[in-house]
């Protein structure tokens, strides 16, 4: 008599060995509506096809498909980029629950392929991703894949995938297998890649349209997210590090054991708990403070709820600002979830004080999707949450209106609280200050760093706007103030998933990272700066399983320096290799990063030698993983700050227990880091250089060699230029 174990397991095959034969196309799947229990991406209107185009889409998708179907399918394609503007294949969606199986479930001839539908799996998991059914993981528009049958032709070719054949996607699109070897990448993503001159924002939703090319954002099109764990850590760095340098109540590597109340009664007020932007509730929680996150979706809310990622919820701005004043004086970490508009919620705190004298928020930002902002990526004040959903669809002028009404009656009032309150707001990479700015709020800087009046006047709204060089705000982007100093140093999201699938292997993983964390602080004359994030880290692994951060996939994240990411690697896999680990464990990171990344609003805004708005980092980057040993790369067009406004690239590695296995990370993890350090100090961050020269140590006989700055004087060069 089988155990219900079993029956699970032998279920679990019987769904999963489906997906080595393809399209499932004898007998055809019947037609499909999508679920109305599950949230759904919006109707995308902005595409603006013209007939030709439809045309085309519809040709464009029946290309999977034998001709002998087309005639079926044909209407029914039509019909989806009518009524959806896109055509997602309905029909062709799994019937079977789709999660992250234990790896060895999964079909397939190698290893490699298995993980990587493991990864898959894991992206469009309803638990994990935004719209599952319209395959977007996060962000509003990040897609895993554009349409169905390119996830069959994915998953049919890697159960083909051997360790000499490599699958590329080209957009979502498998290309196909093509012959390679053992130390190649055994797989190759591209995603939304342009020539540059036609990289624009009204392009990409014909093109998308037409199924041609897709946003991967960052991890969801490289098949590496890990659910809003990632950003939850990520988020809990930065409210930290923002308590560190703008609210003076603690300071240095002293402050590694009293953080948690380092935020205590402090305000942090943000919106979006979506995909990525969910992370905040946790992340205020974590740190301490009185953590204030404003959602205008019901099913949003409700989800982050359930999942115990937020306190509590509130429907009344009267009812906020009471939970605000009680939870303030009583100093303790919670996480308040409003069901409404963030605007209001802004123009509240404004009327408080006003009206009586008391500033109720010390830290604020904002987490909408921004790069997104008229196909629901940012709602308008005074418009429902439905209604908004309609407009955008029927009317998406009078919408684009709307919300850029919304975008300076929010700009307004973080003003006023920012200059009577000393509120401490920062941009947190997701372009909201840049459509701000687009929509004519007043949140430019009086003037350019480094450039002076007169050239300030040389430049006009449209170059501003395109020029190369990008505009600067009254307020910081989170790497610039808090960030960018991490990621020059070398710490970045450093994550890993047990492919194993069980809880017991991920809390190894935890200790046996709390013990590498451990070893590295001891480290005799270390830097306080570094030993400040070892402390910082160690800490988040200690509680994390308490957190409850799992959603999918068995995975972790933390901050880690390259010396770190050696270390966790070499620890992981020899737990593989001598069986306490029952399974391999996947290596990867979020492509937002210390070189995985040029972003002139987020990654590489620190960088002040112009090169802010150049891509060779990023592109190095996943070249350099290619060719050293990664099992898969990938290299995107966008990211969390728009299409066209960043180039960023990842990776995964899949740890087998094997000397082979060690080697390659080594090579990758070393080359993956230290390219970003490189960038950094030949623009000439004192940190990249100091993280410079222990990358270097890391390489005995002067295998590695930088070029690094000779700085010159501000006095030398400002005699040069005098009016």
């Amino acid at each position: 008599m089988s155990t219900t174990k079993e029956a699970e397991s032998s279920v679990d095959d019987r769904h999963l060995s489906c997906l080595a034969d393809g399209l499932p196309l004898s007998p055809l799947p019947p037609p499909y509506e999508p679920d109305p229990s599950l949230p759904h991406a919006p109707v995308r209107r902005g595409n603006r096809l013209n007939r030709r185009d439809k045309r085309l889409a519809v040709r464009n998708a029946l290309r999977y498909f034998p001709a002998e179907l087309h005639s079926l399918l044909a209407g029914e394609f039509a019909a989806e980029l009518t009524k959806y503007g896109h055509i997602y294949m309905y029909r062709f969606k799994p019937r079977f629950p789709i999660r992250a199986y234990p790896v060895q479930l999964y079909p397939g001839k190698s290893l490699a392929g298995r993980v990587i539908m493991l990864m898959i799996c894991n992206n469009l998991d309803p638990a994990v991703a935004q719209f599952p059914e319209e395959l977007v993981t996060y962000g509003g528009n990040g897609q895993v894949f554009s349409n169905w049958a390119q996830f069959w032709v994915a998953m049919r070719y890697l159960a083909e995938l051997t360790e000499q054949s490599t699958l590329t996607l080209h957009s979502g699109h498998p290309m196909g297998l093509f012959p390679s070897g053992p130390q190649s990448p055994r797989m190759i993503v591209t995603n939304g890649m342009m020539v540059p001159n036609y990289s624009t924002a009204a392009g990409y939703e014909r093109l998308f349209a037409l199924g041609v090319t897709q946003y991967g954002q960052m991890t969801a099109g490289s098949f590496c997210y890990i659910g809003p764990q990632g950003i939850v850590h990520g988020t809990t760095l930065t409210l930290l590090n923002a308590g560190r340098r703008m609210l003076s109540t603690t300071g240095g590597g002293q402050a590694a054991n009293s953080d948690s109340s380092l935020l205590a009664g402090r305000v942090f007020v943000s919106s979006g708990l979506g995909g990525m932007s969910g992370a905040q509730a946790k992340a205020a929680a974590i740190c301490g403070c009185v953590g204030v996150i404003a959602e205008v979706s019901e099913e949003a809310l409700a989800k982050r709820h359930r999942q115990g990622w937020l306190d509590e919820r509130s429907d009344s701005l009267d009812d906020l600002i009471e939970r605000i004043k009680r939870h303030r004086a009583a100093g303790k970490g919670v996480s308040i979830g409003y069901r409404g508009n963030v605007v209001d919620v802004w123009e509240r705190l404004v009327e408080v004080h006003v009206t009586t004298g008391e500033c109720l928020v010390d830290l604020g930002s904002d987490q909408t999707s921004c790069h997104n902002p008229f196909l629901g990526g940012y709602y308008p004040v005074g418009v429902e949450y439905e209604e908004a959903r309609r407009m955008m669809d029927s009317q998406p002028d009078q919408f684009r209106l709307l919300v850029e009404a919304s975008l300076r009656r929010q700009i307004e009032a973080i003003n006023y609280l920012s200059e009577k309150c000393s509120v401490y707001f920062f941009d947190y990479g997701n372009a909201f200050l840049l459509q701000a700015s687009r929509a004519g709020a007043d949140v430019l800087a009086v003037k350019d760093v480094g450039v002076d009046d007169k050239d300030d006047e040389q430049l006009d709204e449209s170059e501003s706007s395109s020029s190369s060089r990008p505009p600067s705000f009254r307020y910081p982007s989170y790497v610039q103030d808090i960030m960018g100093d991490i990621f020059s140093l070398g710490f970045g999201p450093f994550r890993w998933v047990c492919a194993s699938g069980l809880a017991a292997d991920l809390k190894l993983t935890d200790r046996l990272a709390s013990e590498v964390l451990d070893s590295l602080a001891s480290e005799p004359s270390l830097p306080e700066c570094i030993a400040q994030q070892y402390l910082d880290n160690r800490r988040w692994i200690i509680e994390a399983d308490s957190h409850q951060l799992v959603v999918g996939s068995q995975a972790r994240i933390l901050y880690s320096d390259l010396s770190g990411r050696l270390a966790l690697a070499n620890a992981f896999n020899c737990a593989v290799s001598d069986g306490r680990l029952s399974g391999p464990v996947v290596l990867s990171r979020d492509h937002h990063d210390v070189s995985g990344t040029d972003s002139p609003f987020r990654e590489t805004s620190n960088v002040y030698d112009g090169s802010a708005v150049c891509a060779d980092m990023a592109v190095h980057n996943a070249l350099g993983d290619a060719c050293r040993g990664a099992t898969w790369v990938a290299l995107h067009n966008g990211g969390g700050t728009g299409w066209g406004q960043a180039v960023n690239g990842g990776f995964g590695l899949v740890l087998d227990g094997s000397q082979e296995a060690g080697e390659a990370a080594k090579r990758v993890l070393h080359w993956d880091v230290s390219n970003g350090i490189a960038r950094r100090c030949w623009s000439g961050h004192p940190l990249a250089r100091l993280a410079a020269g222990r990358a270097q140590a890391e390489w005995p006989d002067g295998q590695m060699q930088l070029t690094v700055p000779s700085v010159a004087s501000d006095q030398l060069i400002d005699a040069l230029f005098i009016d």
